[in-house]
């Protein structure tokens, strides 16, 4: 019964450390993005929103807010099917990894238009870029 009792309480602060890191983790990402940066939050298998609007010569901060890894580049998925494509003037985004807790930077976009980002392990995971 002890050597039960001491397994559970290994077992719960383990627990809370890794909760603890996670959490500093996902602050410390954010923080990493500089202030002139937009920022686009990512869960699990979407970008926290469908569209950003920056201005010219901005970049912006991809920030993965779970473990779960993204690989960007440029194209969008339709009905389902990866299309990879790269509009003329957007920035070349080919497999960038943007691994669990962490941030990447795309830019900056220098040309006026609309630009297409998604993710190319997540089906449906896209992103509209709007350069103004």
């Amino acid at each position: 019964m002890k050597k039960l009792m001491i397994i559970i309480a290994i077992c719960s602060l383990f627990t809370l450390l890794l909760v603890g890191c996670g959490a500093d983790r996902s602050e410390s990402a954010a923080s990493n993005a500089s202030a002139s940066d937009k920022q686009v939050q990512m869960n699990d298998t979407q970008f926290m929103q469908p569209s950003i609007t920056i201005h010219k010569g901005a970049s912006i901060a991809l920030i993965a807010t779970t473990f779960t890894p993204h690989i960007i580049a440029n194209g969008t998925w339709d009905n389902g099917q990866a299309k990879a494509a790269r509009e003329s003037g957007a920035p070349e985004v080919q497999n960038m990894q943007v691994n669990g807790n962490s941030s990447s930077n795309v830019g900056p976009f220098t040309t006026a238009g609309t630009f297409k980002l998604y993710c190319t392990i997540h089906s449906g995971m896209n992103l509209t870029v709007i350069v103004q």
